[in-house]
């Protein structure tokens, strides 16, 4: 979640503010699973290379080895060649097949310097592939922990079945080395998997402290959202408190009735646009026919068609026609809405005197055509949905 931007947005679809709102994580990201899985492998490449280098190769070096235990020992090195170049070009994951093939190269390289020790040579000074073979495995293996398991105890059993063949060794020497090596091993590769376990309870830890700044954001943005259209709303309101309280107008005037009827079927249809409903838009429609029913209008509303979507905005310029007509209707209307697959229409038939309201502005999304004609005024809004 903290590598990913989330843009905080309306409920139309769109920014909600020309400055949107960027929830993003906290600056310290924690670690995944492939950062924990790549730093176990650098660790583990580190310590093979200073395990082969510093204690396998003196001891190689320092015993009679006949050729097989050369060609482990330069299959192992070829091994941590290729793991080494994966892990310089960034990919410290390997893939399943890289990794089954570089696990059968390490169990063939322990075969071949088992077989190859003399009699009663197991566990001892001369048994150089055994601990490394199993550090081998963890460097190949470590994301895949079953694997791990089973690898090293076909090496352990292996080796084991190897001692009692060649028999003349020390039991007790034996056990030793095979406890403290294997033990040691399945302890790193227990530590790992904590590690990786912690790793992931801290990424959802930060994507739910993530989720929930974002969600945090978008009702903030929302609050914002709403406050500023209530404010625009309330700009065509507050004037006319304004000249009411001031005696500039008076409430017998009929233009100024006129103008409190707009501004309350307006702020009625600004209300009911942020109601959580199934069908926002007839939502909307009802809100406004109920002001002029208020004022002693008939109304009548026609509805056909199933819900379609609408983005807010595009809502708004559908209704306010309509809703200018209804604040200025004297005694009956009719309200129609049709929705099809491609088109919404919002019409109104009402008595109307000679002019309309003023009007806000030229809507953008929808089309609207009105006329005033023997004092009726019909109006008709109409946005394409393709």
């Amino acid at each position: 979640m903290s590598d990913h931007s989330v843009v905080a947005t309306g409920w139309s679809g769109s920014p909600m503010s020309d400055q949107p709102v960027v929830a993003t994580g906290w600056s310290g990201s924690p670690m995944t699973d492939h950062a924990v899985v790549a730093t176990t492998r650098q660790v583990f490449l580190v310590v093979v290379a200073a395990i082969q280098l510093g204690l396998t190769l003196p001891s190689l070096v320092g015993h009679d080895q006949g050729p097989a235990e050369w060609a482990a020992y330069a299959l192992l090195t070829g091994v941590l060649g290729v793991v080494a170049g994966h892990v310089a070009a960034g990919h410290a994951r390997l893939s399943a097949p890289v990794a089954t093939v570089l696990a059968v190269i390490v169990l063939a390289s322990s075969v071949l310097a088992t077989t190859a020790l003399p009699a009663g040579a197991s566990f001892g000074p001369a048994d150089w592939a055994f601990g490394l073979v199993g550090w081998y495995l963890l460097l190949v293996l470590v994301e895949r922990p079953g694997a791990v398991v089973a690898a090293l105890a076909v090496h352990l059993c292996l080796a084991v079945a190897w001692f009692l063949h060649a028999g003349n060794g020390d039991g007790g020497t034996a056990g030793v080395v095979v406890l403290s090596g294997t033990s040691f091993q399945v302890g790193v590769l227990v530590i790992t998997r904590v590690l990786l376990r912690d790793a992931r309870l801290a990424a959802v830890a930060a994507a739910e402290h993530d989720a929930a700044r974002t969600r945090e954001e978008l009702a903030r943005q929302r609050e914002q959202d709403l406050r500023a259209g209530f404010e625009g709303q309330l700009g065509a309101v507050l004037p006319l408190l304004a000249d009411l309280a001031d005696g500039v107008v008076s409430a017998a005037d009929e233009q100024t009735r006129l103008r409190c009827s707009v501004a309350a079927v307006q702020l009625r249809r600004l209300f009911a646009e942020n109601d959580d409903v199934p069908d926002p838009l007839l939502h909307e429609l009802t809100a406004c026919v109920d002001v002029a029913e208020r004022r002693g209008v008939v109304v009548s509303l026609a509805v056909s068609g199933t819900a379609t979507p609408v983005p807010a905005e595009v809502r708004r310029e559908l209704v306010t026609p309509m809703a200018r007509a209804l604040a200025v209707a004297g005694g009956r209307a009719k309200v129609s809405l049709l929705r099809t697959a491609t088109e919404v229409r919002v019409a109104v038939v009402a008595d109307a005197p000679g002019e309309l309201p003023w009007s806000d502005g030229v809507p953008e999304a929808v089309t609207v055509e009105t006329s005033v004609h023997s004092g009726l005024v019909r109006s008709e809004a109409r946005w394409r949905t393709t």
